[in-house]
């Protein structure tokens, strides 16, 4: 297997991932009964979508055709 196929398994792996714990911090976050609890859980949901969004910038570059011709 090619490295850009073990990178795309393992991107994939790991936004399923992000997916559980995302879906499980929001619904802790709407059922959440005080404010406390409401609020970390909104962390965990925003720290969530940042790791997704980091996790897709890192795929992008690294599958852009312009890292490929900087790799030498």
């Amino acid at each position: 297997m090619d490295e850009l196929t073990d990178l795309r398994r393992l991107f994939h792996r790991l936004n399923n991932q992000l997916g559980i714990i995302l879906a499980n911090a929001e619904l802790l976050e709407a059922k959440a009964t005080d404010e406390m609890n409401r609020s970390r859980a909104a962390q965990i949901v925003a720290s969530v979508l940042e790791a997704m969004s980091t996790a897709r910038e890192i795929r992008t570059d690294r599958e852009s055709p312009a890292s490929d011709s900087s790799r030498g």
